[in-house]
């Protein structure tokens, strides 16, 4: 069960493409799925990056969507609560296994639902930041604490990300990947000559700062270093990180790429020298453990599990959110290219141990 939208397409039912990607890997060791979701209307706009499940006995139990933000929204939401959580009660009852997609608003009544059935066997993926210490809305808070208490939660195995001191015993340190063995080629570590290429990748919103990333690419280019940055993905801050571009000259150093394709991706992180993830928040930043993979050394702000990604600096920087303190961290490795290669090596050591084909043999011990 999750929040993630799903629409109906000539090739069957679909959703958000790195979701789904995941999921399918679950999904080739069981007969029959029931996924309970809110359905995309028929007449609204085709999501992007969507993209199919891959199996022969699939179904959907359709919910409604609902939000916990605001109070007009929270009244609309007690309405449609009985039948979201009657729905959820009804595929609980009826598998053999139950997979929780948290945190989101069907994932906090999964986690209620759920300890009604203390006898089957879950799972939660807690995509999130598990982070004790971090500020989090209240319901995600509430979330985490029923998935680790072992008096409410029973027969669970919860997946989060990063090592985290002090968890009960069914809280288990997670990963996930993208590329697999065969993808594991020989490259060449690109040194530190000419021009330094950054990327950016990911949604352009509020949460992600792009146009912190491009602020600090404007910086070091004002202060003579060549450097250019290209950026991957779409999002609201799309026109904002334009004005800035355009306002500041910039049309020859920062590119906007908008969504690629995997492959694309892939291609520019094996020219890259450095990876932009400057997050307020974070699960596990896919963007930086596959830039990590080609040997793309991330500029990272401390979130999450990225400090244990980066093992508190020798695999990545480091920064705190503003344009000083990241000026300052790359212009130390500009000055230590030998330093670099040694983290760039080190990043890409780390990231290809999380393979495909490890992933898949991991969800295999847990169903």
């Amino acid at each position: 069960m999750t929040h993630v939208i799903h629409e109906e397409t000539e090739n069957g039912l679909a959703a958000y493409a790195p979701y789904v990607n995941e999921m399918n890997l679950w999904l080739k060791h069981v007969d029959t799925v029931e996924v309970v979701a809110p359905l995309q209307a028929s007449n609204a706009k085709k999501q992007t990056l969507s993209t199919a499940y891959k199996h022969r006995s699939i179904s959907l139990s359709q919910i409604p969507e609902f939000s916990l933000v605001g109070i007009r929204n929270g009244f609309k939401t007690l309405i449609k609560l009985p039948k979201v959580a009657y729905k959820i009660w009804r595929s609980c009852k009826k598998a053999d296994h139950i997979h929780l997609r948290c945190p989101g608003n069907v994932g906090l009544v999964g986690c209620v639902v759920q300890i009604f059935f203390p006898s089957k066997t879950k799972t939660a993926k807690y995509a999130g930041n598990w982070d004790p210490k971090s500020k989090q809305p209240w319901s995600y808070r509430l979330q985490k604490r029923i998935l680790s208490n072992t008096f409410l939660t029973k027969n669970m195995k919860v997946l989060a990300y990063g090592d985290w001191p002090n968890q009960t015993k069914n809280v288990l340190p997670f990963f996930t990947a993208t590329y697999s063995e065969i993808e594991k080629t020989a490259i060449s570590l690109r040194p530190l000559n000419d021009t330094v290429r950054f990327m950016f990748v990911g949604t352009l919103s509020v949460g992600k700062r792009p146009v912190l990333a491009a602020e600090i690419i404007a910086r070091l280019h004002k202060e003579g270093h060549q450097v250019r940055m290209d950026v991957y993905g779409e999002g609201e801050m799309r026109d904002d990180l334009m004005q800035f571009i355009q306002l500041n000259n910039l049309e020859e150093v920062i590119m906007l790429h908008g969504n690629r394709s995997k492959e694309e991706v892939s291609k520019a992180y094996k020219n890259a020298h450095f990876v932009f993830l400057l997050s307020r928040s974070e699960g596990w930043p896919k963007a930086i453990a596959e830039a990590m993979f080609w040997g793309a050394v991330p500029v990272a702000t401390e979130v999450s599990c990225v400090p244990y990604m980066l093992d508190n600096g020798n695999r990545g920087i480091l920064i705190a959110p503003n344009i000083s303190a990241a000026i300052e961290e790359i212009t130390q490795l500009f000055n230590k290219k030998e330093r670099y290669l040694q983290m760039a090596e080190a990043a890409m050591q780390w990231s290809r141990q999380y393979t495909l084909e490890k992933f898949e043999t991991e969800i295999k011990k847990l169903l």
